[in-house]
């Protein structure tokens, strides 16, 4: 796949669209063949070039340590205190739907495994260490901060493709070109044989029918 096989989805796609009272989302959508998902799950984290637009909300479970950073750099702030605030699990399902990345002050990480694991390991949201989401109390939220707002989150764990919003109808081509590559290249460098188990690629937008790019 290349930037003038996207270029011309793109302009497809600009052809078929309806103006909406809002600005549609890109979606990337990636195929794939001869995969076991149920043997080879995926779950990747792709960093892109560009935002998507729409900045990822973040919550994190913090001490006194990292309070203050906590507070300029993320949406929401819930101390080992406010942890009585959610023993319901409505509250909770409420939190994992609200926010897209929760960080955790390491230190924490046993109670709030205890509070939260249940309603955001089911759904996927516990503080991830791969993702550098569980922090020492001394560090630096900031450039975690930054590199959540830019990274996606791509899954295949029953069905057998991929999917994610790599950008706004706002936004220019060469920025939406440029995620969609760097979903694409990072996608097949984990796949067991690449290119061979990728069916197809499409980009559709939000109230599109998706367009075949390879």
């Amino acid at each position: 796949m290349d930037k003038k096989q996207l270029q011309t989805a793109l302009e497809q796609l600009k052809k078929q669209a309806t103006k909406r009272k809002f600005s549609q989302s890109y979606d990337l959508i990636i195929n794939l063949k001869q995969l076991d998902i149920k043997q080879n799950p995926l779950d990747l984290f792709v960093p892109l070039p560009h935002p998507k637009a729409k900045k990822p909300k973040i919550a994190a479970f913090v001490s006194q340590e990292l309070m203050d950073q906590a507070k300029k750099y993320c949406d929401l702030v819930i101390s080992e205190n406010d942890f009585v605030k959610y023993q319901d699990k409505l509250a909770q399902k409420k939190l994992a739907q609200g926010y897209d990345y929760f960080i955790a002050q390491a230190n924490l990480m046993p109670k709030i495994a205890q509070v939260f694991g249940k309603v955001l390991g089911t759904k996927g949201k516990m503080p991830n260490p791969k993702l550098g989401c569980v922090v020492p109390p001394v560090a630096n939220l900031e450039p975690l901060v930054k590199k959540l707002q830019t990274n996606i989150r791509l899954t295949a764990k029953k069905a057998t493709n991929l999917q994610c919003i790599v950008g706004k109808e706002d936004q220019s081509d060469d920025y939406i070109i440029e995620n969609v590559l760097s979903v694409y290249q990072t996608v097949t460098k984990q796949l067991p044989q690449e290119k061979q188990n990728i069916k197809s690629v499409q980009l559709k937008l939000t109230m599109s029918k998706p367009v075949k790019v390879e």
